[in-house]
């Protein structure tokens, strides 16, 4: 009988509740906490520890001197506006980041989130997981107002505090803020001195 229990611990289709039913109690002596015992004891010595593998990647199939250069804020607005999805500029709000490497090439163009009519959130934390990531040495945070006010906001202000900040802590630079409006009209956070 033995060997037809451990048949029933290998075997996950065969339910354990058979181990526990009054024939084999009578004829092995076995108690039911001692069949929990072994039980476990054998889950125990066959688990492996499983975790998610990770893959991170970033791939960039334009080469270096084919990447536009950024050389100020107005080329920065105007290749940022050319890219931008122009059915929703006047509809929500989307923040965006703009990788650079450390010649000021664009690398890329990433979408850190979509929201409403008057504002989106930002996760600082995914922001920087892509800008990591792309081993990005600078970047130009950009949004869109779609109410067509280029006025930076408190809640502006306030973010870019906080990336610059964080910005600072990892070696990235924090080279501008663009707000765009639906016109192509845009504010620049650098050209203002409030960066």
């Amino acid at each position: 009988m033995k060997s037809c229990f451990w048949e029933v611990v290998k075997n996950p289709a065969i339910k354990l509740s058979r181990i526990f039913n009054s024939k084999i109690k009578e004829k092995e002596g076995a108690s039911l906490q001692n069949c929990a015992l072994c039980i476990n004891k054998h889950k125990k010595s066959n688990m492996k520890t499983k975790v998610n593998e990770i893959a991170i990647s970033y791939s960039g199939s334009l080469k270096v001197s084919l990447l536009p250069k950024i050389t100020c804020s107005q080329s920065a607005a105007d290749l940022a506006f050319e890219q931008w999805n122009k059915n929703d500029i006047g509809l929500q709000e989307t923040f965006k980041i703009m990788l650079l490497n450390n010649s000021n090439k664009v690398k890329g163009i990433y979408e850190v989130s979509k929201g409403g009519i008057t504002g989106t959130l930002v996760d600082v934390r995914i922001l920087f997981a892509v800008v990591l990531k792309s081993l990005t040495t600078a970047i130009i945070l950009m949004h869109n107002h779609p109410s067509g006010t280029l006025r930076p906001s408190e809640a502006d202000k306030s973010l870019t505090r906080k990336i610059k900040n964080a910005g600072e802590f990892l070696d990235i630079k924090i080279l501008d803020h663009i707000i765009l409006n639906p016109q192509g009209n845009y504010y620049s956070f650098a050209d203002d001195g409030i960066l």
